[in-house]
């Protein structure tokens, strides 16, 4: 446990040295219309209805919906850079025959990265990255009597994960940035009353409410303009954990398709992948696609 308080104090160290020259009021240059902070933002509301009635070919009445926010507030200013940005989005979908209401989307991602120039394409960085959902989610099946039943399985911040580091940054411009650390520390939060008895819950040990990792990070951010009003949004984040099978490389990647219609109507498409051994032994997958009523700023 010393070990880990002693890598922790070593890495918030080198944040706290790379953000030190950063404005002591970040509020004025906010305010400066030709100030370092650049702030960009989309929300966006996907909504689908479906309705059959003596449809031969079958079909179940549905109504669903799926709430997103995107958001970028970033500073520069000489050597100096902060970039922040923000994914949240949330979608749930209601079928006739079913009891419950389900979740289509649930997520909140946050990734900070302060940097220094080192080169023309280079950066010394530290970054914060967190990964977690806003509401339970629910294991499905059915009683003695065919009922649908439900038993929590996650929660807010259940399971959250926290990765932190110092490292190095590839900047080619705002749409291609590699971000590089060898020392990362990864942390699994998870409520410990979930955790099932001789079980890992997501990699976390009975009656504990944490894992800890120290491994290698490698990220990625590339928002590709393929043809006109058409956006590519790539973001992908690699993690070998050092002190147990780092073999087993934890992949996280998200596609955000945006085709733009007029200045409020878009066809969005969100596909998302993770592979993670200690939640899943194989690939999840999640996919939404449709139209969208979008607000930017």
């Amino acid at each position: 446990m010393k070990k880990i308080f002693l890598l922790l104090a070593l890495q918030f160290t080198a944040f706290a040295a790379v953000a030190q020259d950063a404005p002591a009021n970040p509020a004025q240059a906010d305010n400066d219309t030709i100030g370092p902070w650049t702030k960009k933002g989309n929300a966006s509301l996907l909504f689908n209805q479906s309705t059959f009635e003596n449809w031969v070919a079958g079909g179940e009445n549905n109504i669903s919906g799926t709430l997103g926010f995107n958001y970028d507030f970033n500073y520069k200013k000489g050597d100096w850079s902060w970039d922040n940005k923000v994914i949240a989005s949330y979608g749930i979908v209601k079928t006739r025959n079913s009891s419950f209401a389900k979740k289509t989307d649930d997520r909140l991602y946050f990734n900070s990265v302060v940097g220094k120039k080192a080169s023309e394409r280079w950066d010394y960085t530290a970054f914060v990255n967190l990964r977690t959902q806003f509401t339970k989610g629910y294991n499905y099946g059915k009683d003695e009597n065919g009922a649908e039943i439900r038993e929590d399985y996650t929660n807010f911040f259940s399971p959250a994960y926290v990765l932190v580091g110092p490292g190095m940054q590839y900047v080619r411009d705002e749409n291609l940035k590699i971000n590089l650390s060898p020392a990362t520390s990864k942390f699994t939060f998870v409520d410990k009353n979930f955790t099932l008895p001789n079980e890992d819950y997501f990699g976390v040990k009975e009656g504990k409410s944490m894992r800890y990792e120290l491994g290698f990070n490698a990220s990625m951010y590339y928002k590709l303009d393929v043809i006109a009003n058409v956006t590519f949004e790539n973001i992908v984040n690699l993690y070998s954990n050092y002190l147990e099978d780092p073999q087993n490389v934890d992949i996280d990647y998200q596609l955000n398709i945006v085709m733009k219609i007029n200045r409020y109507l878009t066809t969005n498409l969100s596909f998302q992948t993770i592979y993670d051994d200690n939640a899943y032994r194989g690939f999840q997958i999640r996919q939404v696609f449709g139209v969208a009523a979008n607000y930017g700023f």
